[in-house]
């Protein structure tokens, strides 16, 4: 694509989106996170569209259109998002441009929607001590007590995310290792008789850091799901839900595939993020793509927020 091309498209999305944007800020529809900066989310996310491909490797600000590429933006700097901190990937379907929410995208949204002061996760390995009440159905007072010598991959029974919120109260979300095995069986690469994680594959490798994902994102999805809140945010958050969720059975049109890892000295996960925006190189089926990282954790059933 020529620069006159890039700088007519450009126009026609970016612009537009930008001119949209200012017009929600000014009408109090839109308000945005401390510190985001709507204009250089939009900035970084150009510079990835411009590398983005399709699975065939066909440049996406060529085949999608501009409707759709100025949509997907507009999704993104609505939910207070910026794909250069790694909260949301472009994914290619036929000519339709979508954006979609990483993992750390879900707990920045979450922490905008929920004003919740923290979130985290732990493992639980065998030989851990584990003790929590019920109180109206909801997990309170955990306390777990771990020894260093129980930490091995090979031994997790289970993880737990805890939300902190602006009232000091805490929302712990936990999971046995077979409900994390099963969240993961969502996902395209699990096969049909599987039980449990391949030797090898990132879900073995990094175990511990997948379980802290997966409960993470499904105690955070919780709060997104079942919020009553009806700003313009909300809005472009269930909307993106419900297109990933139809968007889902047909997946194999997408056009690539990337992992939400926060692990520094993992060069493979380095490596990959960013092979959905900028190649169509073929990942092996052991990988995730952002639509089975995303949704592997939280299945909706008839409508039901948990």
């Amino acid at each position: 694509m020529s620069s006159n091309q890039l700088a007519m498209v450009k126009k026609d999305t970016v612009d537009v989106v930008a001119s949209k944007v200012k017009e929600f800020q000014e009408s109090g529809e839109l308000h945005f996170p401390a510190f985001y900066s709507p204009e250089n989310a939009m900035k970084s996310a150009w510079l990835i569209l411009q590398n983005t491909q399709d699975r065939n490797k066909r440049p996406a600000l060529e085949v999608c259109t501009k409707d759709s590429i100025a949509n997907a933006l507009l999704d993104m700097v609505v939910q207070g998002l910026n794909p250069a901190k790694k909260q949301g990937y472009f994914i290619v379907y036929g000519n339709q441009l979508t954006f979609q929410r990483s993992y750390f995208g879900t707990m920045a949204v979450t922490k905008t929607v929920a004003k919740a002061k923290s979130i985290d996760a732990a493992v639980i390995y065998e030989g851990d001590s584990v003790d929590y009440d019920m109180v109206n159905s909801r997990i309170v007072n955990l306390k777990h007590k771990q020894k260093f010598e129980n930490i091995n991959k090979d031994k997790i029974i289970g993880a737990y995310a805890t939300i902190v919120l602006p009232d000091d109260e805490v929302y712990i979300e936990i999971m046995t290792i077979d409900e994390l095995r099963q969240a993961w069986s969502k996902a395209q690469f699990w096969g049909k008789d599987q039980e449990k994680e391949k030797k090898g594959s990132t879900h073995d490798e990094f175990k511990q850091e997948m379980a802290k994902k997966t409960v993470i994102n499904r105690a955070c999805k919780k709060f997104l799901n079942s919020s009553n809140d009806e700003s313009l945010m909300m809005k472009h958050i269930n909307k993106e839900d419900d297109e990933v969720e139809a968007q889902q059975e047909i997946d194999e049109n997408a056009n690539g595939e990337v992992l939400d890892m926060d692990y520094e000295e993992v060069q493979e996960e380095q490596t990959e993020e960013p092979a959905a925006e900028n190649s169509n190189e073929k990942v092996p089926e052991e990988k995730q793509s952002a639509l089975e990282m995303d949704f592997e954790e939280e299945p909706k059933k008839n409508g039901a927020p948990f």
